[in-house]
């Protein structure tokens, strides 16, 4: 009489597929959290948006020594490269050389608000995305950005900033040059 191995073999295959299945359901982005669980409207989303928009205005109007009163102690600002980092007296800095190069500065912007309730983002955030311009050697610039701050205790603590670095310079007539032939 021979005897039969199905049974036990359809068993451990049956508990293979079920482990590859949850495994599966662990790692899948279904089991990430769900948008609606994680995001919410900003309750201080009127004073955010008011306190971004000033940050920005005042920055652009030549006003970058009150920038400072928007900002935490401990701020940070990024980008628009990934490695790209500064703190508020850097930026204020920067500005204030910009002013002596660049005229007829502009800001257009939108922006909304909205918080993260848990995770490494958590806290409550602005978005503004639009347009700066200015005239630098007699050529008009137009740089689209996007910029995101995140808000602690009424303040600017950390910002990213985004935009084609390299269209401005172009714009302003620098040329690429890629490496010589071992040079």
């Amino acid at each position: 009489m021979k005897k039969t191995t199905t049974a036990p073999l359809l068993y451990a295959l049956l508990l293979v597929l079920i482990s590859a299945s949850m495994l599966n359901a662990q790692t899948s982005p279904s089991s990430q959290p769900k948008y609606k669980d994680m995001v919410v409207l900003n309750p201080n989303a009127e004073k955010d948006i008011q306190l971004v928009s000033d940050f920005l205005n005042a920055l652009v109007s030549g006003h970058a020594d009150d920038a400072g009163n928007f900002t935490a102690n401990n701020y940070k600002g990024y980008g628009p490269g990934p490695n790209d980092s500064i703190t508020i007296d850097s930026s204020i800095s920067s500005w204030k050389t910009n002013y002596g190069r660049q005229t007829d500065r502009k800001i257009n912007f939108v922006t909304e608000s909205h918080t993260v309730t848990s995770g490494i983002y958590q806290g409550e955030w602005v978005s503004a995305w639009g347009d700066y311009t200015f005239t630098e050697n007699g050529k008009d610039i137009r740089i689209p950005f996007q910029y995101t701050a995140h808000i602690t205790n009424g303040k600017i603590d950390k910002d990213i900033l985004y935009y084609d670095r390299l269209n401005v310079m172009q714009t302003l007539g620098y040329k690429i040059t890629p490496p010589g032939n071992g040079q």
